[in-house]
């Protein structure tokens, strides 16, 4: 097999091992009466506190508009507060409520544990090389 196929059998690979991944996921967080989107402003939020909306789009890689609406209908629910940046009056910043934070504390621990077991079948070496092998990749394809 020339390199070229091995490569094009790889992207090939990838593609179908992050589709099934993304219904997995989606499948999980959908139980949950989330969609993926709203999940990852929420899991940002978990994770990393209080955020300038600009920074979560960057983080979950979707456009400003839907960022936008996604954060829309999570503070229509009560999960998610925007407040206004007191030194610069262009900027939001997205906080979780109570109630956002007792969502996403209850539901991420067994999303994370399904995830988890995803990779059951790696050793903890193989795990790691495969996540400094993606991210090599993926600083070659952004450029």
């Amino acid at each position: 097999m020339t390199r070229q196929n091995d490569a094009l059998k790889t992207f090939v690979a990838l593609k179908r091992t992050t589709d099934n991944f993304f219904k997995r996921v989606k499948d999980d967080i959908k139980c949950h009466g989330l969609t993926v989107n709203e999940f990852a402003v929420l899991e940002v939020l978990y994770n990393k506190g209080p955020q300038p909306i600009q920074q979560i789009k960057e983080k979950i890689l979707i456009a400003s508009s839907s960022t936008t609406y996604v954060i829309d209908n999570l503070e229509k629910r009560g999960y998610v507060i925007r407040t206004q940046d007191s030194s610069d009056k262009r900027t939001f910043h997205a906080s979780l409520t109570d109630k956002g934070f007792e969502l996403i504390d209850s539901v991420f621990p067994d999303h994370a544990k399904m995830i988890e077991a995803c990779f059951q079948d790696l050793d903890d070496a193989s795990l790691t090389q495969l996540r400094e092998s993606l991210k090599t990749v993926s600083a070659r394809v952004s450029k």
